[in-house]
């Protein structure tokens, strides 16, 4: 299929030939948000931990003797019901919250988020986005006309800019650090999530052109 390509200026001058599997493919909501959910459980950090009773410390020696005292029976004063015991039930760091996502599944689904992107017009092809200067004023200037060409764009919304990953593009990287309504990506580490967290999408034609070759 053909997409349009923007100049710096935000004109549409050509077109890009790209890859129908990539770019014009079937739509797949369940993929997408199996794909999107097992994403996230992947970058899950389990940070709250309760230690049980195995796993605090002391509560080695029965507390009195079993009969005789008139008191409730006990054996360890690290019981859950004890103050300063172990926990019953609370959470753990030992949970496993990861899921496997196959490599066919995951190209599927950005395959059927970057379709329905440029079926939305909210994903276009920019012919350049050499900031020679590397300063954040000139990106922004880029990134504004280049936005000019989105639907229902307004200023602050949120852009994501794909990189063909050279290093010709560390100059728009610093460039953009200081936008905080842009972030940049590698092309290569594209992904259905990255894509959806973004309402708007700016790729360069090299960095299409990488994503054909790691995705196709």
């Amino acid at each position: 299929m053909d997409i349009a390509v923007y100049n710096p200026a935000g004109k549409s001058k050509a077109t890009l030939s790209a890859s129908d599997k990539l770019f014009h493919a079937r739509t797949n909501t369940d993929l997408v948000y199996q794909v999107a959910t097992s994403q996230m459980s992947n970058m899950r950090s389990v940070l709250a931990h309760t230690k049980t009773r195995a796993e605090v410390s002391g509560g080695g020696k029965k507390p009195w003797q079993q009969k005789g005292t008139g008191r409730a029976r006990h054996g360890s004063i690290r019981s859950p019901i004890w103050v300063g015991g172990g926990v019953s039930g609370g959470p753990s760091r030992d949970v496993n919250f990861k899921k496997k996502i196959n490599k066919a599944q995951s190209r599927a689904a950005l395959a059927a988020v970057l379709s329905s992107r440029v079926a939305d017009k909210t994903f276009i092809v920019a012919e350049t986005l050499a900031v020679p200067t590397g300063k954040t004023k000139d990106a922004a200037k880029v990134i504004t006309a280049l936005a000019a060409a989105l639907p229902d764009y307004t200023a602050g919304d949120r852009i994501l800019v794909v990189l063909p990953g050279t290093v010709d593009d560390m100059p728009v990287r610093r460039a953009t650090d200081n936008l905080p309504h842009v972030a940049t990506i590698r092309a290569s580490d594209l992904n259905a999530l990255t894509l959806l967290s973004f309402p708007y999408v700016i790729a360069t034609a090299d960095a299409v052109a990488v994503m054909e070759k790691t995705f196709k």
